[in-house]
């Protein structure tokens, strides 16, 4: 082959990987504006739930001591509050720090004004003190999880 049948070849080539160069880049630069303008989705969001936030007065103490429990016997905490914000409550879960406790929570929003309760079901074994946690996650303000907690001493059988 002469230069001159090479050289269209040698164009054609240069051209595509030129192609492709360009496409790389538009390839980033697409991903970075994704990038770019999913930020803005989650500051955006971000923003939105911080103006749905409000606050709750609680009406029983978030620390309980319940004094001398028995053992194996089934004891309820209620923790009464009420939603002093502007916005309706909702309390998306309450978890509890071990398999003893069972929380409840209200599966409908509280709205300003109205009031609530959680619920936890102790069930312990054993002897001895203990100090428990009941995890609130909602659309809180100052914090979206607030902790509820409770302590006794389990006496011996």
């Amino acid at each position: 082959m002469t230069l001159q049948q090479l050289i269209p070849g040698i164009s054609l080539i240069v051209a595509l990987t030129a192609c492709k160069q360009v496409d790389n880049q538009a390839d980033k630069q697409s991903t970075a504006t994704d990038v770019e303008i999913q930020k803005k989705e989650a500051l955006a969001q971000a923003l939105a739930d911080t103006l749905n936030l409000t606050e709750v007065e609680w009406l029983d103490p978030v620390d309980r001591n319940l004094g001398k429990l028995k053992a194996n016997q089934s004891v309820d905490i209620i923790w009464r509050f009420r939603n002093i914000g502007d916005k309706p409550l909702v309390i998306e879960n309450a978890t509890a720090s071990c398999g003893c406790t069972v929380p409840e929570r209200p599966e409908k929003p509280i709205a300003p004004g109205e009031e609530g309760v959680i619920k936890a079901t102790f069930n312990g074994s054993g002897e001895g003190s203990i100090l428990k946690q009941v995890h609130v996650i909602g659309n809180l303000k100052p914090n979206r999880d607030q902790t509820l907690s409770f302590s006794g001493q389990i006496e011996k059988k």
